[in-house]
Parts: structure tokens; sequence; C-alpha cells
């Protein structure tokens, strides 16, 4: 019984369709934003946590600002959502969140991404 569980909860896991879009992090005090991609919300916002809480976090300048107010000097939200309603949606939306970065960073001109861009 115990493996039919575990079984049907990696398939469920596996094809789950997760939230995407575009998380926006604001300083208090500084009321500096920083914007950057996430094609697992949830997954993205804990790992970005880790990352700050460690001090391990690729964005230097984020870093310091994380270090010197703390967490809790920090709004995090979700800024644009894309809709994802089939598996075939996910893929295409993956090639869609860096344009919305892009025009997200546009309609914010004072935010910041979270990572430096890659380069081709």
């Amino acid at each position: 019984m115990y493996r039919e569980k575990r079984k049907q909860m990696i398939y469920e896991y596996k094809n789950r369709t997760p939230e995407m879009g575009i998380l926006s992090y604001k300083c208090i005090h500084t009321n500096e934003v920083f914007l950057g991609t996430a094609n697992d919300i949830k997954a993205k916002i804990n790992s970005n946590k880790v990352k700050l809480n460690s001090g391990s976090y690729p964005n230097k300048y984020l870093q310091e600002l994380w270090n010197k107010y703390e967490a809790d000097s920090f709004e995090i939200k979700i800024y644009k959502r894309l809709e994802i309603k089939t598996k075939e949606d996910k893929e295409k939306t993956l090639k869609k969140l860096d344009e919305l970065l892009e025009n997200s960073l546009k309609e914010v001109p004072e935010a910041k991404r979270m990572k430096k861009k890659k380069r081709k």
C-alpha cells in the first residue's frame, strides 16, 4: 500500500504544472527592487531564501542588502504570473519568461535584475 501511494505521489509531482512568472524582491529600507524569472515560483522563492540566508546568492549587491537589513526587510511578491494549463503550455511558457522579464524591467525602470543576463 505504501509503495502504491509513493508511486502515485511521484507521478503527480512529475506531471504537475508549477506556477511560473516574475518574482519581485523589494528592500523596504532602500526601496530598491529586484526582478527575476521563476519556472516554479514556490521552489524559486525557497531556493532564493536558502541562498540569501547562507550568503551565497549570485547577485552580490542583493546579497549585501539582505545581509545588512535581513529577511524581514524584504517584500517578496509575484510580480507577474504566467498561465499554464497543459504540459505543452509549460514548454512554450518557459520561452516566454525571459521576454516577460524584459518587459517587466521596462515597466519598472528602477528595478534591477536578480541575476545577470546569460551570454549567448
